[in-house]
């Protein structure tokens, strides 16, 4: 059993910025969100992570996240298709204020998108993903989206696919998912100390 799972949400995006939600649309690292993917990697190297030399480290395949990785320092990380930010579909590159507009009380985690994934299609993902890193033999590091990203912490601690609407991640943040007492449990979450 892994110890922990460390999840680093990709640095800031100009899409991120706008709050426009960003799938699959391949949008880079703004030179903010580049510059925190630094001081992320600057952490990571010393205490108490100490480059996390011993960690496998996995990436979404889309730009913003794998080069978030990259400037991390960890270049060698592998692309995985289960870290991709969820499908929007119909609803790719809207805000939230315009798809309240266009649907009231709409929520992603509840209703799912049209022509894009529903929240039991993420959770699915999110399993494959906590199966792997609960059976890895060492920490696991993965490079990731908000939505993937929250949806993998409610897996981990075993919650509905619609507990992820409360936990919130800020861009170039860190999480910790571990144990408390043989449990699931949450160590770390949307840390952006290293931001200043």
């Amino acid at each position: 059993m892994a110890a922990r799972i460390l999840l680093v949400r990709h640095g800031q995006t100009e899409w991120s910025l706008s709050g426009r939600h960003t799938g699959r649309t391949d949008i880079p690292l703004t030179e903010e969100g580049r510059r925190t993917a630094r001081l992320l990697g600057d952490r990571l190297a010393g205490r108490p992570w100490d480059g996390l030399r011993d960690a496998e480290a996995r990436t979404s395949p889309l730009l913003r996240a794998a080069d978030t990785c990259r400037l991390a320092g960890f270049p060698g990380a592998k692309e995985w298709d289960a870290l991709l930010e969820w499908d929007y579909g119909d609803y790719e590159g809207r805000t939230p204020a315009q798809l309240q507009e266009l649907r009231p009380g709409w929520s992603i985690w509840r209703d799912g998108v049209p022509n894009g994934e529903s929240p039991d299609d993420v959770a699915a993902r999110a399993d494959d993903v906590v199966a792997w890193a609960r059976s890895a033999p060492r920490d696991v590091l993965v490079f990731a989206h908000g939505h993937v990203l929250r949806m993998l912490g409610a897996r981990w601690l075993g919650l509905p696919p619609s507990f992820g609407a409360a936990l919130r991640l800020d861009p170039a943040s860190l999480s910790v998912l571990g144990w408390a007492y043989g449990e699931p449990a949450i160590e770390r979450w949307n840390d952006t100390g290293h931001l200043g």
